[in-house]
């Protein structure tokens, strides 16, 4: 009796077990989805950048004198004007925001430094030399451009612009005479071309006019020049010139763009 009723029991287990693999076998497998990918979305100009240029620059000044030690002349006198060209090197750092799927827009700060000096005789009073030395400029523009394709922005600007300038006068065979450091206010416009050369690179050339009007600037006594000149003691008040600036630039430079390649996308 007992060994029937193990075998019976036996009997049940191997049934209910087999029932449930066959059961097992017979569910569904299940279905597996594919992982999305990131990519990253179409290169774009937006996003900031940093970057340095090099290039040459050109000035032209034209002078008047208005009063001697603060006594003013009667009608301005010519003082002459100069020409100058040099190397410059400076900065940049801005922001773009691009649109309308090829638009661009954006803010820019540039700096730059040269120097690049002049100089004319000033042929109202033989022996007197005027030297210019433009030493820096800065500007802040804003500017538009359209990009061809994804690879190539061209694009003008216009803003503010500053020049330090260093003007004197220089009797033959003497040291400056009068000497006079100079900051000017005006406005700058330009155009140029940028081009993406690897992921988060660009180089760039552009050219650049700057216009600094003409105004009215003290030239001060060094001390320095023989008596009979008439500059005054050291320190004195000895020129008063009306002074019109103009500088151009022709640079190129190179980038590097943060957030370069815009947003993640995910792709299934």
């Amino acid at each position: 009796m007992r060994s029937t009723a193990f075998v019976s029991a036996v009997a049940a287990i191997s049934a209910v077990f087999g029932n449930s693999a066959v059961l097992a076998a017979d569910l569904a497998r299940p279905i597996y989805s594919k992982a999305p990918v990131i990519a990253q979305a179409p290169a774009s100009w937006g996003g900031c950048y940093l970057g340095g240029n090099l290039g040459a620059g050109w000035d032209s000044t034209h002078t008047d004198g208005l009063a001697l030690a603060g006594v003013p002349f009667p009608s301005p006198f010519d003082y002459g004007s100069s020409r100058g060209s040099g190397f410059i090197g400076g900065g940049q750092i801005g922001c773009d925001y691009q649109f309308a799927s090829n638009w661009v827009v954006g803010l820019q700060g540039k700096a730059d430094f040269g120097p690049i000096n002049s100089s004319n005789p000033v042929a109202i009073i033989p022996g007197i030399t005027a030297d210019y030395r433009l030493k820096n400029t800065e500007d802040v523009t804003a500017r538009i451009g359209y990009a061809f394709g994804p690879s190539v922005l061209a694009y003008v600007k216009g803003g503010a612009a500053w020049a330090n300038l260093r003007a004197s006068s220089v009797p033959n065979g003497e040291q400056a005479g009068e000497i006079g450091n100079i900051l000017r206010v005006g406005y700058t416009v330009g155009a140029g071309v940028e081009w993406k050369i690897s992921h988060g690179w660009s180089l760039f050339g552009e050219y650049n006019y700057m216009d600094f009007g003409t105004k009215t600037s003290p030239l001060y006594s060094t001390g320095l020049a023989n008596p009979a000149w008439g500059f005054g003691a050291t320190g004195a008040l000895s020129d008063t010139v009306a002074m019109k600036l103009r500088s151009q630039q022709v640079v190129v430079g190179v980038n590097y763009r943060f957030d370069w390649g815009g947003p993640l996308v995910a792709k299934y």
